[in-house]
């Protein structure tokens, strides 16, 4: 269960974050989920759950935005649904994956700023 020790990673990320701004509180988190992230959403919010007691985002609520995975044509932008062949016919270019695709990725902090 990777996810308790990512979920620390960035409790201690946003704390830090928090301090740099003399934040005296956090009010919310939105973090992106990539489909290929390899991190299980409700095992991601249960470790939030237990691990944000006693921190600054022990009130801090956890918007969680799941991004699908997504290959593009480098070329082109062309983009490949599921299951297709991952290789544009326009420009005879492999695809790539969308960076978000596998990514979990600390969107955006709502902090309380004196």
């Amino acid at each position: 269960m990777h996810e308790y020790s990512l979920v620390e990673a960035l409790l201690r990320r946003v704390e830090e974050e928090a301090r740099q701004r003399n934040a005296t509180a956090v009010h919310g988190l939105k973090v992106s989920l990539g489909e290929l992230a390899g991190v299980e959403p409700e095992l991601f919010r249960t470790a939030y759950e237990t691990f944000r007691e006693g921190t600054l985002c022990e009130k801090a609520t956890l918007e969680i935005v799941r991004c699908p995975a997504i290959y593009v044509c480098p070329s082109c932008g062309k983009s490949f649904a599921r299951g297709e062949v991952l290789r544009c016919e326009r420009c005879a270019r492999p695809a790539r994956m969308d960076e978000k695709s596998d990514a979990l990725l600390l969107e955006s902090i709502d902090m309380e700023v004196p």
